[in-house]
C-alpha cells in the first residue's frame, strides 16, 4: 500500500464512534460535520436563516482577540500518524492557520473536564492552511491519545477534520471480552496490503458494525486478466483464529464467486510459509458466510484473496490472543498512554505511588517480567 497516512484508519470518522463533543462557537454551520465520512457537499443556491448553508463547521467573524476550536474524542483511541485539514468549498471566508493537540485521558471524561483539567500536547504546530484545500498534515509522536482538539485562527470554517492512524486499544478491555474477533479495527487490527482500491477503501472490511449500503464495503475494479484481488490484515496481535465471516451483504452482481483465507506467522512475503485457514470456498452474493477454520497454530497476520475480483462489506475472525501477543498489545498501551494514566494503572493494582512514579519514568518497558506481577497479570495475560 501506499506510504500515504491518509491510506490507515481515520480514528475520528462517526462511523467508527467519533464524536464532536464541543465547540466554542457554531454560528452559521454545525461541529459534528467536522467528522462525517463522505465528502463535503456544496449547493450553491442552499440558504438558511443564518446564511449560506455550508456542509462543515463555520464559526462567525470575530470582532475580539482569541481563536476558535473543536475538541472530538475518537472512535478508537490509538497512534496519530497524520491529520487532514478539509477546508473544501470555503474560499472567503476560511481560516489561514490551524493547529492540532492531542490528549490521552482515562474513562469518558465530560466536556468541562476536557476543556479546564485536560494537559493537551501539540501534535501539529500552528501552520498555514489553505482554502478549498485538502491540507494534509503528517505527524510524529508514538504516543496513544483519546481526544484531540483542533484550533483555528481566528475563525472561519473546516468542512472535515480527519485522524488517521493505528488502533491502539487497552488490554484490559480486551481481557474482559473473552473471544476476541482479532481482525476488528477497533480492536488494534490493520490493513497492511491490497492489490485494490479503486471503489473503496480495505479498511472498511475490519470497521464496526454492519453495512448500510454497498459502498461501505470494499470494492476493486474488474480484473481482465487471469489474476484475483486479495487484502492482508495485521491481527491485533499473535493468536489462533476458530472462525470467519465473511460477509457480501449489499454485494448482488458484483460479489466474489469465491474466497479464501492464508494465515502466516510474522509479516508475509512472496517466499513467506502459509497456514491454509480456509481452502477456496464458494460465495453467495448478499449473505453473511460463518466458516469453522482448520489450523489452529499462531497467526499474526491473515490474507483474504478474493476471486477473482468484486466486493466484500465485511471481514470477521474470531479467535484468542496467544501469551506473546497478548503481552505485545499490554506493553505497547503501557508505553504509549500518558503518565498520568500509566500511573493510575499501577495504583489500581497496589502499586505504590512512588515505585508507579519509578516504573513510568524507566518507560519504554520491554518485557512483561519487568512489571509488578499483578499489573503483569492484567495487561499482559501472564
Amino acid at each position: 500500500m501506499s506510504n500515504d497516512f491518509r491510506t490507515l484508519p481515520d480514528l475520528a470518522v462517526r462511523a467508527l464512534g467519533g464524536s464532536v463533543v464541543y465547540a466554542n462557537d457554531e454560528a452559521f454551520a454545525d461541529r459534528e460535520n467536522l467528522i462525517r465520512a463522505d465528502a463535503a457537499a456544496f449547493d450553491e443556491s442552499s440558504f438558511g436563516h443564518k446564511g449560506k448553508v455550508y456542509d462543515g463547521w463555520e464559526t462567525r467573524r470575530r470582532r475580539e482577540r482569541g481563536h476558535d476550536v473543536a475538541i472530538v474524542r475518537l472512535g478508537a483511541p490509538g497512534v496519530v500518524r497524520g491529520v487532514v485539514i478539509d477546508t473544501a468549498w470555503f474560499k472567503g471566508n476560511y481560516p489561514p492557520e490551524a493547529s492540532v493537540e492531542a490528549a490521552c485521558v482515562s474513562g469518558y471524561p465530560s466536556v468541562a473536564e476536557l476543556v479546564d483539567d485536560t494537559t493537551w500536547e501539540t501534535i501539529l504546530a500552528r501552520s498555514e492552511i489553505k482554502g478549498d484545500t485538502e491540507n494534509a498534515f503528517p505527524v510524529d509522536s508514538e504516543r496513544r491519545w483519546t481526544h484531540v482538539r483542533l484550533s483555528i485562527y481566528p475563525d472561519g470554517g473546516v468542512a472535515r477534520f480527519r485522524v488517521h492512524g493505528e488502533v491502539l486499544p487497552d488490554p484490559r478491555v480486551l481481557d474482559a471480552m473473552g473471544s476476541l474477533d482479532l481482525a476488528a479495527l477497533d480492536n488494534g487490527a490493520l490493513v497492511v496490503d491490497c492489490s485494490n482500491t479503486f471503489y473503496s477503501s480495505p479498511n472498511n472490511l475490519i470497521s464496526p458494525g454492519l453495512t448500510r449500503t454497498m459502498g461501505e464495503g470494499w470494492e476493486t475494479a474488474r480484473r481482465r486478466d487471469d489474476g484475483n484481488d486479495w487484502v492482508t490484515v495485521q491481527l491485533a496481535g499473535a493468536g489462533t483464529l476458530v472462525m470467519a465471516e465473511l460477509d457480501t451483504s449489499y454485494f448482488l452482481g458484483n460479489s466474489p464467486g469465491w474466497a479464501a483465507l492464508s494465515g502466516y506467522d510474522g509479516a508475509p512475503a512472496e517466499s513467506s510459509e502459509h497456514i491454509e485457514l480456509l481452502p477456496r470456498t464458494r460465495l453467495q452474493p448478499d449473505t453473511r458466510h460463518r466458516f469453522l477454520l482448520s489450523g489452529p497454530r499462531q497467526v499474526t497476520h491473515v490474507r483474504l484473496d478474493i476471486y477473482p475480483d468484486g466486493g466484500m462489506s465485511r471481514l470477521r475472525l474470531l479467535g484468542s490472543l496467544a501469551p506473546q501477543g497478548r503481552e505485545r498489545v499490554g506493553l505497547r498501551w503501557f508505553n504509549a498512554v500518558s503518565a498520568r494514566t500509566a500511573t493510575q494503572a499501577l495504583e489500581q493494582d497496589g502499586v505504590s505511588s512512588a515505585d508507579a512514579e519509578i516504573l513510568v519514568a524507566r518507560r519504554p518497558i520491554a518485557r512483561g517480567d519487568d512489571l509488578p506481577a499483578g499489573v503483569r497479570r492484567r495487561l499482559c495475560g501472564a
